[in-house]
């Protein structure tokens, strides 16, 4: 018969403190402080014996003891708009690496595009006592005064925020679409741009029409539609392009989703992307390597966005008091398959 072998429990590690841990590793408080708070370095020999300590004992540290004391915790809030558009979880991502290596940890908001949900949770959010908070604006309303922690925004820029920001050249980026379909020889051009109220799409829209407007190329007001950044809108715009005549030989789509809609709405008229209707997205997705054509588009560094975010955040964490800093990442066109010459003959 199966036999029970004794095991022994560790006391519950919400009793163990770190005066427990200094007497088991034969070191001051405030070496043990140190270990677990990585402020100041210390010998790999004695962090060592910390860390066994702690894994003997099974210390889990009080943050909420920690936050008391300090009026600070070491967590993160982040508010995003969309967390089903897939261009937000790569910045995401570099916001989380970066805290995560310098020890802090990340509560993610999504506030569906709505500035009610982003006011309701960045006050939640305030009320958890952050080290600081990382904001994507649903769009250009203006920011409350909230508590007296570090923010940073990111990708948008809110009406007369004057805070810490890193966003991308957009502008920049709308003039390389357009100089990319205007060397392609493309004329009869047509933009999908997204919801007026977002501080992107004007920069985007602004940068591409400034550049058809140097080649001397127009744009009639209902070649531009207003959609929302997603397939759905991009599908709807497009097809009532698709039906205006003359025909735009090409589109300009300010995200990667719309572009995407955009392409549907040319196979489901019988048309052919590029040999009839030129497409050319906004953002680099991974996902548009395995569209049908490969979009071509204007590439954010979502990544580096995030994680650029996230070390001048800790910078303000650890103290810098200098003016507010913006930061603006380049963009870059890829160019694929959806974009080429227009067709010779106009149906």
């Amino acid at each position: 018969m199966p036999t029970n072998k004794s095991t022994k429990v560790p006391a519950a590690a919400s009793r163990i403190t770190m005066h427990d841990i200094a007497r088991r590793a034969n070191v001051s408080l405030g070496t043990v402080s140190h270990v677990i708070n990585g402020k100041v370095s210390v010998s790999d020999e004695v962090r060592a014996r910390v860390q066994k300590a702690i894994d003997e004992l099974g210390y889990q540290p009080n943050h909420l003891s920690r936050a008391l004391r300090t009026n600070r915790t070491n967590l993160i809030g982040m508010v995003i708009p969309d967390i089903t558009n897939p261009f937000f979880p790569s910045v995401v991502r570099g916001v989380e690496d970066a805290a995560f290596r310098a020890n802090y940890r990340l509560l993610l908001c999504n506030a569906d595009n709505d500035p009610a949900k982003e006011l309701a949770y960045m006050n939640d959010l305030s009320s958890f006592m952050p080290a600081g908070i990382i904001l994507i604006p649903s769009d250009n309303h203006k920011l409350p005064t909230l508590g007296q922690y570090p923010l940073v925004c990111i990708d948008r820029q809110p009406l007369g925020w004057n805070g810490d920001s890193v966003t991308v050249e957009n502008f920049e980026g709308g003039k390389t679409a357009a100089a990319h379909l205007a060397q392609l020889g493309h004329k009869q051009i047509a933009i999908v741009q997204g919801p007026e109220n977002v501080s992107t799409v004007g920069d985007r829209v602004r940068g591409f029409l400034k550049e058809l407007k140097r080649r001397k190329i127009t744009i009639s007001p209902e070649y531009i539609q207003a959609s929302s950044f997603d397939q759905e809108g991009g599908y709807l715009c497009a097809m009532r392009l698709l039906r205006l005549v003359p025909r735009p030989t090409a589109i300009f789509a300010a995200n990667d989703l719309i572009a995407v809609g955009a392409l549907q709405a040319v196979k489901a008229s019988k048309l052919r992307c590029p040999q009839d209707v030129s497409i050319i997205g906004f953002d680099g997705l991974s996902v548009t390597d395995f569209t049908e054509p490969a979009l071509t588009s204007v590439v954010q560094p979502s990544y580096q966005l995030g994680h650029a975010a996230m070390r001048l955040l800790l910078s303000r964490i650890e103290g810098d008091t200098a003016p507010p800093r913006h930061i603006v990442l380049e963009t870059q066109l890829k160019v694929r398959d959806s974009a080429q010459e227009p067709p010779t003959t106009r149906r």
